[in-house]
């Protein structure tokens, strides 16, 4: 039988099918976050702030909190180990009360200058306000704290947590042995002069907290002796010549004045207060000088951490790391945070410090990328320079607000912001404008603003000058009035009785200074 021809057989061909698109690899998707996301979107940011912004940080402590402990860090000035004072409680009841209200909202983040930083998040955030509030505090707060010049000078990250429970644990300690009405009238006397409480001008070493906290007992035992013997020597070494005491040395001559810091001057040299007392006023002053650096860099600061979650997470998104919805809520809120109102707007209320530092820092990467003739003339060194991010990280290291803004405030920026300064008399029914954003005015403009932010003129500068050892033992204090302000009645009178609680006699104060200058303020 004739072998059977074999035919090929083809199978039949199939249609090509186009590959299904790839899903985008999302950081998260949906308002829920969870500690997978939170720890993938962390990862993410922190290798942008790292890579391409070269930040600088301290290690990172995020903690997840609750609306009631976010109105209780309120109220304790934020710090996570602070001692108990009934302004506190009462501070706490008046921000719970007008959250409650829906009159005030609350922060949807607080940070921490430690180390390790601790960024409080609202647990009620979403995952986009959580990448957003992590991108800002956790990296741009952080490396600000970190790298500021103001900062490192006057503030102890690594020992601060420390020293607050170290604080905490005294005055607890203090309540038991002399009861809690006596320590809360030391704690109000000192709370009242923290303004006054800070070292403005004198560089000194930098605080370490930690050892500020182990040398307690040897510092009380050595500050006994010598306070004692300062009074106790005009007691033993005085004698009477009619009505007048004669000493054989003049005391003042042991202490240096005029004396700018008010608890270190009462600390130091009051004849009433015992030694627990002067620990108190201690431990006030320190934490006054903690926070004494954000005071004087509130646009910066602010400014810092704005810039940097602004950029990070438009990079997370060109990326392809989060999604359109996801941008466009950040972006949302990021501009309410931006918002400058009109001074003719009724929530104008100065300029926006965030609105302020984050349009100069955009500004500065402008001119250095995309300058115009303008830029050239007035800031030749950045104007087409290219490495904003040095720059930048200059600024953040080695300024503060009024420097900042004599420095770097462009004109652009004050056509931008229509900025105009007005002049005004004491007693004056009206003002003058004396300087509007044209050329002219620009730098009147820029002086105006950086002096409306320099503490040493908006605060009052008051000091001790002399004290009268040999006789009442009043003490004597002058307040030199910047632009011819005078202090509040009400105020200098409240606060000149906390002063006489903690030195024991009488205290008066004179201001002295130049006639009344016109004032001036920017819109």
């Amino acid at each position: 039988m004739p072998e059977a021809s074999q035919t090929k057989k083809t199978a039949p061909r199939r249609k090509s099918r186009k590959a299904a698109p790839k899903k985008p690899a999302y950081l998260f998707e949906g308002p829920d976050w969870t500690f997978e996301t939170m720890n993938r979107t962390y990862a993410a940011i922190e290798e942008i702030a790292l890579t391409e912004l070269g930040l600088d940080l301290y290690p990172n402590q995020i903690e997840i909190i609750s609306s009631e402990q976010m109105l209780d860090a309120y109220a304790s000035t934020g710090m996570p180990l602070m001692y108990g004072h009934w302004s506190f409680g009462k501070s706490f009841l008046s921000e719970e009360r007008l959250y409650r209200k829906g009159l005030r909202g609350l922060a949807y983040e607080i940070i921490i200058n430690s180390s390790p930083c601790i960024s409080y998040n609202m647990e009620d955030n979403t995952m986009a306000t959580q990448t957003l509030v992590m991108a800002h505090a956790a990296f741009g707060h952080n490396h600000f704290f970190k790298n500021n010049h103001l900062f490192r000078m006057w503030t102890d990250a690594e020992g601060i947590l420390d020293y607050l429970e170290y604080a905490r644990n005294f005055v607890l300690d203090c309540e038991e042995r002399y009861g809690e009405r006596e320590v809360e009238r030391v704690l109000d006397a000192a709370h009242a002069l923290m303004p006054n409480g800070v070292f403005r001008y004198e560089r000194p070493a930098r605080p370490s907290l930690q050892e500020e906290r182990l040398r307690h007992r040897e510092r009380l035992a050595q500050e006994e002796a010598e306070v004692n013997y300062l009074w106790e020597r005009l007691e033993g070494k005085t004698r009477k010549k009619g009505r007048r005491r004669v000493a054989e040395v003049d005391p003042r001559s042991q202490i240096q004045l005029p004396e700018e810091n008010l608890l270190y001057f009462l600390e130091q040299y009051s004849p009433i207060l015992s030694n627990w007392q002067r620990e108190l006023l201690r431990i006030t002053r320190n934490i006054a000088q903690y926070f004494y650096p954000q005071r004087q860099t509130k646009v910066m600061n602010e400014g810092c951490a704005t810039f940097v979650h602004y950029y990070i997470v438009n990079r997370l998104h060109e990326k392809g790391l989060i999604t359109d919805g996801a941008l466009f809520e950040i972006l949302h809120q990021h501009t309410g945070v931006i918002t400058q109102p009109d001074f003719d707007d009724p929530r104008f209320s100065g300029i926006n410090p965030y609105a302020l530092g984050f349009a100069m820092m955009s500004d500065i990467k402008r001119m250095a990328l995309e300058p115009t003739e303008e830029d050239r003339e007035y800031f030749p060194r950045i104007a087409g320079a290219g490495n904003w991010q040095d720059i930048l990280k200059n600024v953040w290291a080695n300024y503060r607000d009024e420097s900042f803004i004599q420095q770097f405030l462009s004109p652009k920026l004050v056509r931008d912001f229509h900025m105009f300064s007005l002049q005004g008399e004491e007693r004056s029914r009206y003002y003058t404008v004396n300087g509007i954003h044209d050329d002219r005015g620009f730098r009147t403009i820029r002086n105006t603003l950086a002096r409306n932010h320099d503490l040493s003129v908006i605060e009052p500068d008051i000091q001790v000058v002399d004290v009268d050892f040999l006789g009442d033992r009043s003490l004597f204090l002058e307040c030199h009035m910047s632009d011819g302000a005078r202090l509040a009645t009400r105020d200098r009178d409240s606060v000149l009785r906390h002063v006489e609680h903690l030195w024991g006699f009488d205290v008066e104060l004179e201001e002295v200074g130049a006639a009344p200058a016109p004032s001036a303020n920017v819109s």
